[in-house]
């Protein structure tokens, strides 16, 4: 098979034309550090389009190659295949120099990471682009970007779906034409840095046992303990340190790998020693007993509160860290009209939404809003979402008009919208806009538009599925912004440091919560409800900026969620209140009695990600 090149005419080639490793793994599962790889595929193409090589193979992974109605890999097919240490080498020699993509990169880019990590090999990729994003950037006029939609979006034969030779072809052809999309709208492509995965210090810790009951709080002078309370050990025990934590569990305490205000109380045989842990209680005011109190203790404790008896109050970005300079708690905090039944009483699972398109003068538009200061672009931004418009943050194939507010003639995309022939306007347009119809092709199921506050019902079908929350910021050169996640229970309080994910820890030890980086310009979280502990009432997605840059510098944020990578977006929200906020507050997915809901949040601090990380209960070292 040969691409043709990308024609001439498409402007900044060399911005486009990279040597590809595309690739497809079919797997037993969808968590890289427990499940296999079935099948690999690598297709290769250089800079000209034309192809330079191909590889497929089964694997035999020696565990039960598990769902096979959606693979059709048996384990009679896969018996007397390769492992994959047999073939690690060849497939490395394929990656070596080229940069991997995949449709959502990272899921195959993990698994391969740690294939390659079981047959003591590097994985040779240090670039790595995801179509997923790329398309999420060009926004195809698509119901979904599933890699079958966007195949026959783009006019590309799939007859094997799930094969992965045939899915790594069909996936040549969706990238040639989206890299010439996105050459034809100049977008720079969501190329992502690749760190060592597959090393040790980049695996989740295996996931302690949860704590059934809520934190009662510190241990009174001469009081019992009571289930709950969250402890700390340090120093030398008489007691094994394995015995004396599987003990105290067994007795409903929450054992802590560190201190932090939250601690219940901290056990140690030598208050002098000048432990980490010592210092942090004695600075906390935490109570501190010996380890034969501690055991005496034990043998009476009283009973606790099972985070399962207490009904979920609906949470607030008000409950979040008071004590610093925040944005003013959103005004509104009605509900999305689509996403719920007009008999619903708010506590019966909705319907998956019918989707309505939204009233308005805008309805079904996509409004980029270029130029002025930052409180007038914000306030544009904010009529646009009133009349019934989405309000977007990048020029991609969605956008239907442009508002130039001061300074907006001279923005370095003007010169694309201009060959796009997409209209613009002057900031009086949005006082009563009139604009040409939409075409059929550009009246795609569009999500709820969520103004900063309002809150939807997510479907009532989705406990046992994976649910995203991507935001998408404009192209930075001066900063990184991170994407960061918090399980939290009704005291707004981590169980467990492991409860937070971010860059550096980007998967909780269960894998119900990710981290996943799509690009430099978009971060997502995923979210397993089903596999959620019990006692998480809500998660927290936040982002903070890493640098002397605030968001008020930054510009709008967009967030959007949905149900897994590739389905069509529940909900979306543009994001742009901020001033000189370090960290902001983005999101939140939280329950309320039997239903899951999602926030758009937007409130923002201006401490930054450490302040944040202990508000919710994580030590964060100084």
């Amino acid at each position: 098979m040969s691409l043709a090149p990308i024609p001439s005419h498409v402007p900044n080639l060399r911005d486009y034309a990279f040597d590809w490793a595309l690739v497809d793994v079919e797997t037993s599962g969808l968590v890289p550090r427990q499940h296999r790889v079935l099948s690999v595929a690598v297709v290769t193409i250089g800079p000209d389009g034309d192809q330079t090589g191909e590889f497929s193979t089964l694997l035999n992974p020696g565990c039960d190659p598990g769902p096979v109605h959606v693979h059709g890999l048996t384990a009679e097919r896969l018996q007397g295949a390769p492992t994959f240490e047999q073939i690690a080498g060849q497939v490395g020699a394929m990656l070596q120099d080229r940069v991997l993509v995949a449709h959502n990169a990272q899921f195959d880019y993990d698994f391969l990471a740690h294939e390659f990590a079981r047959a003591r090999m590097w994985l040779p990729v240090s670039q790595r682009l995801c179509t997923l994003a790329l398309n999420r950037r060009v926004d195809p006029p698509t119901d979904d970007l599933r890699l079958g939609t966007l195949a026959a979006h783009y006019g590309v034969p799939q007859r094997h779906a799930h094969d992965a030779l045939d899915d790594t072809r069909v996936l040549a052809g969706v990238l040639r034409a989206s890299l010439r999309e996105a050459a034809r709208l100049d977008l720079p492509l969501p190329l992502v840095n690749c760190p060592p995965r597959q090393d040790s210090q980049f695996m989740p810790k295996p996931p302690k046992t949860p704590c059934a009951f809520r934190n009662p709080g510190r241990l009174p002078p001469g009081g019992p303990l009571t289930q709950g309370m969250k402890i700390a050990i340090t120093g030398e025990t008489a007691t094994s340190r394995a015995e004396l934590v599987a003990r105290s569990v067994a007795a409903g305490m929450n054992v802590m790998s560190s201190v932090s205000r939250h601690t219940s109380v901290l056990v140690t045989n030598d208050q002098a020693s000048g432990s980490a842990k010592a210092r942090r209680a004695l600075s906390e005011g935490v109570p501190v007993i010996d380890e034969h109190t501690f055991l005496r203790l034990l043998g009476n404790v009283r009973s606790g509160t099972p985070h399962e008896q207490q009904p979920a109050s609906p949470p607030s970005a008000e409950s979040a860290p008071a004590q610093t300079t925040a944005l003013a708690p959103p005004e509104r905090t009605a509900h999305v009209p689509a996403a719920r039944g007009p008999e619903d009483d708010g506590h019966a699972p909705s319907p998956a939404p019918a989707r309505k398109e939204a009233g308005g003068p805008l309805a079904g538009r996509r409004v980029l809003v270029l130029g002025g200061t930052h409180p007038n672009a914000a306030a544009a931004r904010v009529r646009v979402v009133e009349l019934g418009g989405a309000a977007a943050i990048n020029l991609s194939a969605s956008v239907t008009d442009v508002v130039l507010l001061v300074g907006g003639d001279t923005d370095r995309r003007m010169p694309r919208i201009t060959a796009l022939e997409i209209p613009t306007y002057d900031a009086n347009w949005l006082d009563a806009p009139t604009a040409e119809p939409l075409l059929p092709a550009d009246r795609r199921q569009a999500p709820h538009v969520l103004p900063r506050g309002c809150v939807v019902d997510l479907p009532g079908q989705i406990r046992t599925s994976r649910w995203n929350v991507t935001a998408a910021w404009a192209q930075q050169t001066t900063c990184e912004i991170d994407l960061v996640a918090f399980m939290v229970d009704e005291d707004d309080q981590v169980a467990c440091d492991e409860d937070f994910v971010f860059y550096s820890v980007p998967e909780s030890p269960d894998g119900s919560l990710r981290l996943l980086t799509d690009g430099p310009t978009e971060q997502t979280i995923t979210v397993d409800l089903g596999a959620l502990p019990s006692a998480v009432r809500k998660v927290v997605i936040a982002a903070a900026i890493d640098g002397t840059l605030t968001f008020g510098d930054i510009g709008p944020i967009q967030i959007t969620t949905g149900p897994g990578s590739s389905a069509a977006p529940l909900a979306q929200a543009a994001l742009d209140a901020a001033t000189t906020e370090r960290t902001m507050l983005l999101g939140e997915i939280y329950r309320r009695g039997p239903v899951w809901r999602f926030r758009a949040v937007g409130q923002g601090f201006d401490h930054g990600l450490d302040a944040l990380a202990r508000n919710y209960g994580v030590d964060v070292e100084d």
